[in-house]
């Protein structure tokens, strides 16, 4: 089937690769799939319910904090209901306006993260390092500017990522993928030239990294500095709790993202765990970020707790 379609005209209804799954399986992955993804948007909308319910909160951390489990919920969103559902339908198909909408939140995803745990880090670098001119550079405006700026930036780049795709002709039906990708969508063209295409893949790729990963190196060390030379213990273990939630999210991400990457460059690994690994990138993150952020971060865990409280006292 998949050598028809590669050769075929180009169709709306697309046809997209599949698990191989025994039929007594089914039912289970699906359960244990949709618990997954509700418990992974419980526990996001919850962090994002408290920065926004409690006045504890209200702080240019939070508020930057704030976009985190926001993009989590977009990038599980954007893909795993719809591979559950193609499990259990095994209808394998997916309509190409859909599909490219959902490759394009998933790239968003992907440089969301990168980009809102750049403007973390940098505000964490401002309030231990300056923390005097912390609340005169952090105003309102500034910290609504830096919110923009990330989320803008991801949005530009990947929007031209997209439109870019609008010069290449479509030929094939048949997406090489559990879901949608650039990568994926470019594998429906008609064998043209789609270098620029692919040079602009790997440049923005590599600006993202090097952009992000370049502020968080530099706030980091900054903030590693402070704590060697502060003489203040209280301050060094504050400054270090702040700040590890964040590493360990960075640190899970990329190391996803890296092993991902390092499957395909094995012939022997299957097209089966190649999808499975690809999937959580998009998983792992938005499931455990806000355990992390939960456990790690006192303000939010002490809000989270005194709303449990009067729970259980006014029942």
């Amino acid at each position: 089937m998949e050598n028809n379609l590669s050769n075929g005209v180009f169709s709306f209804n697309l046809k997209i690769s599949s698990y191989d799954i025994h039929p007594s399986a089914v039912y289970p992955i699906f359960i244990i799939g949709m618990l997954v993804y509700l418990f992974s948007v419980v526990s996001n909308l919850t962090i994002l319910l408290l920065i926004a319910t409690q006045k504890s909160l209200h702080k240019p951390m939070f508020y930057i904090l704030f976009s985190l489990p926001l993009n989590d919920l977009i990038g599980i969103t954007a893909v795993l209901p719809r591979v559950l559902i193609d499990i259990v339908t095994q209808e394998h198909t997916v309509y190409y306006p859909t599909c490219v909408i959902q490759a394009f939140f998933i790239h968003m995803f992907g440089g969301g993260t990168l980009f809102v745990l750049a403007a973390m880090s940098f505000d964490r670098y401002l309030a231990i390092c300056k923390p005097l001119r912390y609340h005169a550079i952090m105003t309102p405006l500034t910290v609504a500017g830096v919110i923009l700026l990330a989320w803008g930036m991801d949005f530009i780049l990947i929007l031209v990522l997209f439109l870019l795709q609008l010069r290449v002709r479509r030929c094939r039906s048949f997406i090489r993928n559990m879901y949608c990708s650039n990568f994926s969508l470019l594998g429906l063209s008609c064998g043209e030239d789609t270098t620029v295409n692919n040079i602009y893949g790997l440049f923005i790729t590599a600006y993202m990294h090097l952009v992000t990963l370049g502020i968080q190196f530099f706030s980091y060390i900054q903030i590693l500095l402070a704590c060697v030379f502060n003489k203040q213990p209280d301050a060094k273990s504050k400054a270090l709790n702040t700040c590890l939630a964040q590493l360990i999210v960075l640190g899970m991400f990329e190391f996803i993202s890296v092993f991902t990457i390092t499957t395909y460059r094995f012939p022997n690994v299957t097209a089966t765990i190649r999808m499975t690994v690809g999937m959580m990138t998009f998983v792992i993150s938005p499931v455990f970020n806000p355990i992390i952020y939960g456990m790690k971060t006192k303000e939010i865990r002490v809000s989270f707790l005194k709303i449990v409280k009067k729970r259980k006292i006014s029942t």
